[in-house]
């Protein structure tokens, strides 16, 4: 069953069970998925292009969370904490601090890189090799700490 198609089930099931936060949270990514097939003028949308929006969602939620705490908003701050946690559940395993840095290892002695010059060498292919694993930011990170 496609991400896509387990998104859509779970709302159903939101629905049934009058749970409005992960109903909320899971239309909004329906609603991103529709967007993008729209884009695509109706082409499928596959598991990646979902997984890239969850990620994307759940960043702009983490985002709103801490402008909305910066404004003692605490009430929305709760809202956006909770619809992170139904949008989370639907993404890839993220990997932890030591299996990232064994997998940039590994990239790093494929591509032979040898010092900073080679960031963007290293950081362009993990980032594709470990997208719904890991965040650019730590990717990026753990990177520039391995060549430096």
């Amino acid at each position: 069953m496609s991400l896509e198609n387990t998104i859509s089930a779970a709302i159903v099931t939101s629905m049934k069970a009058k749970d409005k936060v992960s109903l909320d949270a899971l239309r909004a990514v329906k609603s991103q998925i529709l967007l993008l097939k729209t884009e695509a003028k109706g082409a499928e949308v596959s598991d990646e292009q979902v997984v890239t929006i969850l990620q994307k969602m759940v960043k702009q939620r983490k985002d709103s969370f801490d402008q909305f705490t910066a404004q003692n908003r605490t009430d929305l701050a709760e809202v956006e904490t909770a619809q992170s946690k139904v949008i989370e559940q639907y993404l890839p395993k993220q990997l932890t601090s030591e299996e990232l840095e064994a997998e940039i290892k590994k990239i790093i002695s494929e591509t032979g890189a040898e010092s900073i010059k080679d960031l963007g060498k290293v950081i362009g292919i993990a980032s594709k090799s470990l997208a719904g694993k890991s965040d650019g930011k730590s990717i990026s990170l753990k990177v520039k700490e391995l060549l430096s």
